[in-house]
């Protein structure tokens, strides 16, 4: 009740200072991190109030509110994208380590190792924490590539950061779970029949012909270009990625209403 009448009534010129000792208090006074405290939704709250203060654009108080937020969120690479495209935190280490730690942990060490070179490139502050988190970075990529090349010795020795991102394959085969040998009777028409059975041409029936002026473009997503550092474009604030279980919160309401 204290945070929340210093908040609604706060004069002074630093309102990030009341948000910031605010959401230590619930991490300390509740378990799991905050957790019970309904720590999302003051976060939520916090990011939102605090919105349009570039002046807080470069400090690391206001960046770590935004990186717990989002780890509030169910998905935060939307949420690093979008701070690099509004510039909040780019000139701090903080963003690019957090941003490359969670493409790391997903397995993506090529836009990881992409987003530790912008870092560098901007000079984010403190240079010399985020060039030994690179270095770190890099000793785990090579350990993994010679256990790698331990298990595979015949493999070519390429290095993690230069194979390029997995890629989704339309109309793949469809596996079985078990023993048994299991095939989906799946149709393929088109340019699938023909990379399957070169020899054997595929004459679609004259009922199912699209026109020749298509009025939409078919994206085609295997022949999508290289990775590139993800980023999004300046955009006007329309809501905070949605944090996670929000479901379970409850509207006040009038309570002599119900049994």
């Amino acid at each position: 009740r204290e945070f929340e009448a210093e908040i609604r009534f706060y004069s002074g010129d630093d309102p990030l200072d009341v948000w910031e000792r605010y959401i230590k208090w619930i991490e300390q006074a509740f378990p799991g991190g905050g957790k019970d405290g309904n720590l999302a939704a003051v976060l939520e709250r916090a990011v939102r109030a605090l919105h349009g203060q570039q002046r807080y654009y470069k400090d690391p108080r206001y960046l770590s509110l935004w990186l717990k937020f989002g780890d509030c969120c169910n998905e935060p690479l939307d949420l690093y994208s979008y701070l690099c495209s509004q510039e909040i935190g780019t000139t701090l280490a903080l963003l690019y380590i957090t941003w490359a730690e969670a493409l790391e942990a997903r397995g993506s060490f090529r836009k990881a190792d992409l987003i530790f070179q912008e870092g560098l490139q901007r000079k984010a502050e403190p240079l010399d924490k985020l060039q030994a988190h690179h270095k770190q970075f890099q000793a785990r990529v090579s350990r993994q590539t010679l256990l790698a090349l331990e298990e595979n010795p015949d493999g070519d020795n390429m290095g993690l950061l230069e194979i390029a991102e997995p890629q989704r394959s339309s109309l793949a085969d469809l596996k079985g779970r078990g023993k048994k040998k299991v095939r989906a009777p799946i149709s393929r028409v088109g340019d699938a029949v023909k990379a399957m059975n070169p020899g054997r041409s595929c004459q679609p029936q004259a009922s199912l012909q699209l026109p020749n002026t298509p009025s939409f473009a078919v994206f085609d997503e295997n022949s999508v270009s290289g990775p590139e550092i993800p980023t999004l474009t300046a955009q006007s604030w329309a809501a905070p990625p949605v944090p996670k279980a929000k479901e379970n919160e409850l509207r006040a309401g009038p309570w002599n209403s119900g049994r």
